[in-house]
């Protein structure tokens, strides 16, 4: 099948065609601007490929309960221009195809799910730590909703003990995207990451911050893996810190056959930054199998009537 992939940013809008294998033909980028000045470009983009199905994978807080009034909706983003929008109303409208709908991590997830390092686990985590925080569950087979998606980015964290930083987030400075995300390492430093390769106790303080989190995330959702995102985590020396500060913190707590090897526990991501866009190609294909489930349902073919 030919399908439309979105990676909805809040920076810039990947758009994307590919197929049900997690193969993508060609791709463009366009500036998260407002909706008047975006949608138009990226409709145009899915039309002139002419698609069948279209997955979004979105910067939140969004919606994505199916059969709640705002279902489909990017809701109290701190982007103005996008509070309360219908996106997967606008899509499905200009294009007339369906429409599969979940937060930018959560899509991560499901790319990781289906063609990575998560293929053939029914419980597994994706943490993205960039500009901010975000972590997708799947949880016993699927991603996980209840009255929204998780927002375990926010997950309030214990200070170190020599750290004195107020926090980057403006809801709560000790959660773990106020004290791990990149704006706070800049913020906390006074220079990006990448140019703070080289001081130690930068990352001795950025592996505390996400090995705690790590440890609530795994007493939490039970995962039988957590795979590390995102543009912090380009900063590979990282992956080992962590391995060794979530020993120390978990204290022999659990015992499973998942945390005796914590290299193949705590892991990066595994396919090449396509994480996102693949998984967006996934919901695209789980929207055609529900429009043909209820359009089976409708007309009773799915029973032979």
């Amino acid at each position: 099948m030919k399908l439309g992939a979105l990676e909805a940013g809040g920076t810039k809008m990947v758009c994307a065609v590919g197929n049900e294998h997690g193969q993508v033909w060609e791709r463009i980028s366009i500036p998260t601007v407002s909706p008047e000045e975006t949608m138009p470009q990226m409709i145009a983009f899915f039309k002139e490929h002419d698609i069948e199905a279209l997955g979004v994978g979105c910067f939140g807080p969004i919606n994505p309960v199916k059969g709640t009034a705002t279902y489909g909706y990017i809701t109290s983003t701190p982007k103005l221009a996008w509070q309360n929008y219908n996106i997967v109303g606008a899509f499905e409208e200009a294009l007339g195809c369906p429409v599969g709908f979940d937060t930018d991590v959560n899509a991560s997830m499901l790319g990781e799910a289906t063609f990575g390092l998560a293929k053939g686990l029914d419980t597994c985590i994706y943490v993205t730590i960039g500009t901010g925080v975000g972590v997708g569950v799947y949880a016993n087979g699927g991603l996980l909703h209840g009255m929204m998606h998780p927002e375990a980015g926010h997950l309030l964290l214990q200070r170190h003990p020599s750290d004195t930083y107020e926090g980057k987030c403006p809801f709560h400075g000790n959660c773990l995207e106020g004290l791990a995300s990149g704006p706070a390492i800049e913020e906390r430093w006074g220079a990006k990451g990448a140019e703070l390769t080289k001081r130690q106790e930068v990352w001795e303080l950025e592996a505390y911050y996400i090995a705690q989190a790590c440890v609530n995330y795994t007493f939490v959702y039970a995962p039988k893996r957590i795979i590390l995102g995102g543009g912090v985590m380009h900063q590979e020396q990282l992956f080992p810190m962590i391995r060794q500060q979530y020993e120390k913190l978990m204290a022999g707590y659990m015992v499973t056959p998942e945390l005796e090897n914590l290299n193949r526990y705590i892991v990066p991501c595994s396919l090449n930054d396509n994480q996102g866009v693949m998984g967006c190609l996934e919901l695209a294909m789980e929207a055609v199998g529900e429009r043909l489930l209820a359009e089976g349902l409708r007309t009773g073919k799915l029973f032979n009537l």
